[in-house]
């Protein structure tokens, strides 16, 4: 019997017509449903804030000197609901930020602690988060005090950079930003694995190829969670987790310094809890009844908190002070040996041989016992990988350096999916620029209107097609990830590596392309940056297109733009943003398992765009004649140049037949004689097959919307470009 029947058992039945339980849903009789909530998901219905809200605006402000010492005198405190360890919530902060940052993956920019994602489930309530939603919850009254001003996503980072000063750390310092969310995140793809820490066998291609792990990452394993602390499939071997920590930390955007730094740094504040049974702790956050108030994993056994707290099953603290930021981690792991020994919780974990009295940190709760510190496999794996030795013996010898590139870790952590410097809020952001913040140089000229008309005659009369501009245009700005904020045309990376020679740029059509625009740029008074040069030819070319079509538009272009130079370009991380695939431009780069309709859905849920939006593109983008290469599918009209709604014309006409002929390729043909009128792809008929994707295309393909169409298309056009011109807005 299912949950449901046995709930059901021997009650009265109620017939209710809302489908009120999320283990049902209206689409899962509908097996080839397209997920397109992924491109509404932040409906403004689901936001209780005013709709004239701004949080930049609140943040500005806000106190920030007032909340950092609010957050200094809650960290040097003990509730009774949840006792803080040795009176300090430094740990638990760290951790609660660690946890909430440490999500971020760099293939996808999803992730990370923008959103403040932390209070919905899924990420709620994976094991590895065991008891973050206390931290949450000491927060709270803090959140209160300062509402609207402070979001849970700035306030669980600055609470995590306060707790390392308060530890002693010089931080590199703290940006507000992260707007919060209403509801868990449905775009992200956290994986098909269902159990915690599942043998290798079950999550990796062997056992050898450690970076064979699902990428992007499953759900149990987000931030540190496939480094079982314990070792590989939970036999301790330090050399096997240094693979499993690269693997990890390469998504998470970190090399080995910034690797050990993180672990060691991580480990010198706080204590691992075990002290108790791990079978014997209560449901997870979402899933515990009502009566437990949203927090999971109770513990039945003595306080069920201070010393019974269960989180990853092992037990103690890596330092002798577990509240001081000191060198005492690398002292502890280097100058003593090691052996494997069980937690009370029964977890491997490895303690020190003969450690002498003082060395030993005391008890958590009480100041009158010592205890054996303990070491994780990740920990030893830092004494034992060659590569890793090496970065950890040099900040041993050299604390200031172990300080330094820590808290510029902990600052990228905590700050890799905020975006562009030009986001940060507040008067603790660092005046450096970082190469992971793709910092871009500020313009030093204005442009009248008739200058930019000027440019646009220039562009259009230059020799280049129409075409050449659009694509152009689009290829920069298409890069852009709302996800963290990263790509997009400003800095105009197209024109440097390893953009300029991704295949899916066209290297050698692009070359021709710039080639004549820094011509155009050197006979220029004003020196317009090639990146401003990009998107206004592709506005140029769109509205001359759009007059064509009978519509009389002029295309807006927000000027601006600066030219990133290869110095402030880190190649690579950049090679996560190329393009393996683009359903606007009709193309794909090599035959994938997931169809194209579904990888169009990625990229554009990646740009920020909703369904409608998407709708409007591709049938622009197709007419405009776009596709990668000259390629002529889905190019459903006679005047190929011109911004008409051909394409939904004759998507929509049922005096057509598709005929499949071919992997992802298809004829349309006239019903009446069979002759073949154009071809087409999966991208382009789902638009006329999936009943909602077809209701916008019968929008367009209406009689009394050609105009509609392009205004709706420019519309979204300006939207892609302009999506990274976070300086102005």
């Amino acid at each position: 019997m299912d949950k449901k029947s046995q709930a059901s058992t021997g009650k009265c039945p109620f017939a209710h017509g809302a489908n009120t339980s999320a283990a049902s849903s209206n689409t899962d009789w509908w097996p080839n449903a397209l997920n397109l909530d992924i491109l509404s998901q932040h409906d403004k219905k689901t936001n209780p804030m005013d709709a004239d809200f701004d949080y930049v605006a609140a943040f500005q402000q806000l106190d920030l000197e007032a909340v950092k010492q609010d957050l200094r005198d809650l960290i040097n405190s003990s509730q009774a609901w949840w006792p803080s360890d040795y009176g300090s919530y430094i740990g638990m902060f760290v951790r609660t930020a660690w946890h909430l940052a440490g999500t971020y993956r760099k293939q996808d920019g999803r992730g990370g602690a923008n959103t403040g994602n932390q209070r919905f489930a899924p990420l709620n309530s994976w094991p590895d988060n065991v008891n973050t939603d206390k931290g949450r919850r000491l927060l709270w009254p803090i959140k209160k005090k300062y509402g609207n001003k402070l979001s849970w996503g700035d306030l669980i980072v600055l609470a995590g950079t306060v707790a390392y000063e308060v530890a002693g750390l010089k931080t590199f310092g703290f940006a507000g930003g992260r707007e919060d969310i209403w509801h868990p995140e449905k775009d992200i793809y956290w994986g098909e694995e269902r159990k915690w820490l599942d043998a290798t066998k079950n999550r990796y291609d062997n056992d050898q190829d450690r970076s064979s792990l699902e990428n992007p990452l499953a759900a149990v394993q987000m931030g540190l969670v496939y480094v079982n602390p314990e070792g590989v499939d939970g036999q301790p071997d330090p050399l096997k987790t240094a693979q499993d920590m690269r693997t990890t930390f390469d998504r998470m955007a970190m090399n080995d310094e910034e690797t050990v730094a993180l672990t060691a740094g991580g480990h010198t504040v706080g204590k691992a809890h075990g002290n108790g049974k791990a079978e014997l702790l209560g449901a997870d956050t979402e899933a515990a009844d009502v009566e437990f108030q949203g927090l999971g994993w109770h513990n039945p056994e003595g306080t069920g908190n201070a010393g019974n707290t269960m989180v990853s099953g092992l037990e103690g603290a890596w330092t002798t002070h577990p509240t001081k930021w000191d060198n005492e981690y690398f002292y502890l792991l280097f100058n003593y040996e090691w052996e494997v020994r069980k937690s009370p919780a029964g977890a491997y974990q490895w303690e020190p041989i003969d450690i002498k009295e003082e060395d030993k940190p005391v008890d958590a709760h009480n100041p009158n016992i010592r205890r054996n510190p303990i070491m994780t496999d990740a920990d030893m794996a830092l004494k034992v990988d060659p590569e890793y030795r090496k970065i950890a013996e040099h900040f041993y010898q050299n604390p200031a350096d172990f300080a330094d590139v820590f808290a510029r870790a902990w600052f990228k952590l905590t700050h890799r999916d905020l975006g562009p410097k030009s986001r940060y809020l507040g008067a603790d952001v660092p005046a450096e620029d970082l190469i992971w913040q793709d910092p871009v140089p500020a313009v030093d000229y204005t442009l009248t209107e008739a200058e930019i008309d000027e440019l646009k005659v220039k562009l259009l009369n230059s020799g280049l097609t129409r075409t050449e501009l659009i694509t152009t245009a689009w290829d920069s700005a298409r890069t852009y990830r709302s996800s963290d904020f990263r790509g997009g045309a400003n800095g105009a990376r197209i024109r440097l590596a390893p953009q300029k020679d991704w295949i899916g740029n066209e290297p050698e059509r692009l070359q021709k392309v710039l080639a004549k625009l820094e011509e155009i740029q050197s006979g220029l008074v004003k020196k317009v940056s090639i990146a401003d040069l990009i998107v206004l030819g592709g506005a140029a070319a769109i509205q001359q297109a759009a007059q064509e079509a009978g519509v009389e538009v002029v295309v807006p272009f927000l000027q601006g733009r600066g030219d990133a130079t290869q110095a402030q370009t880190d190649e690579y991380s950049f090679a996560d943003l190329e393009p393996k695939h683009d359903g606007y431009r009709n193309w794909i780069k090599q035959d994938y398992a997931v169809q194209p309709e579904e990888m169009l859905l990625d990229r554009t849920q990646l740009m920020g765009l909703t369904a409608p939006e998407m709708t409007v593109l591709i049938g622009g983008m197709r007419v405009l004649d776009t596709n990668y290469g000259g390629a002529k599918e889905g190019v459903f009209t006679e005047r190929a140049g011109v911004l008409s709604n051909d394409f939904f014309v004759n998507l929509t006409d049922m005096n057509n037949t598709w005929r499949p002929v071919g992997k992802n390729r298809y004829e349309i043909r006239d019903r009446a004689t069979g002759a073949v009128k154009w071809t087409a792809t999966r991208v382009d008929l789902v638009f006329g097959s999936n009943s909602i994707l077809r209701s916008y295309a019968e929008v367009y393909a209406q009689d009394d919307n050609q105009e509609k169409f392009v205004h709706d298309f420019i519309a979204a056009w300006n939207k892609v470009m302009n999506a990274d011109r976070f300086d102005v807005k």
